[in-house]
């Protein structure tokens, strides 16, 4: 009965891909370049916001870059980037929240990617927000509240929904 009724069906909301560069410039073009092809998205690059003079950067200094997909294209590149890590997650990458990340070690793990010497070699982070319909009302701009404790996702249905939808297999 559950699982006809189409307000507790699990989607993917967005697939977030972030990858860190640093402070060096000629880093981030590399890293703007990769983001772009592997996901055919414009990225957008993250600004610092706290003050590391270790490391030499300081707020307001671009240091990472991130692509947000949604809809049919994100599904399309989690199966790609689910395919790179050979369908293969551990139970840690799931959060209590029904939400789950994981990272790829090199760009030209992914399929059909090609490895180009002029941008290098570098990796990236994946990270899937599930949602069910109805959570709008956390975010909406008028009368938002709160989802209701039996509406949110746990962990052991976001595991379920990306073993049998996904074809993850968990280790």
């Amino acid at each position: 009965m559950q699982a006809d009724n189409a307000m507790r069906r699990i989607k993917v909301e967005k697939v977030t891909v972030n990858m860190g560069v640093g402070a060096n410039p000629e880093e981030m073009k590399a890293g703007l370049k990769i983001a772009e092809k592997i996901t055919g998205r414009k990225p957008v690059q993250t600004l610092c916001r706290v003050r590391q003079p270790k490391w030499d950067i300081r707020p307001g200094l671009p240091i990472g870059i991130k692509v947000t997909l949604r809809k049919q294209p994100a599904i399309e590149f989690l199966k790609m980037a689910l395919a790179a890590k050979g369908n293969r997650l551990d139970k840690g990458n799931f959060d209590n929240n029904g939400n789950f990340g994981f990272g790829i070690k090199e760009y030209i793990d992914m399929p059909s990617i090609r490895y180009d010497p002029g941008m290098g070699v570098r990796g990236f982070d994946v990270l899937v927000t599930l949602q069910r319909n109805g959570f709008r009302v956390k975010r909406r701009k008028k009368l938002n509240r709160k989802v209701g404790r039996k509406h949110v996702i746990t962990k052991e249905e976001a595991m379920l929904f990306a073993g049998d939808q996904l074809g993850v297999v968990f280790e």
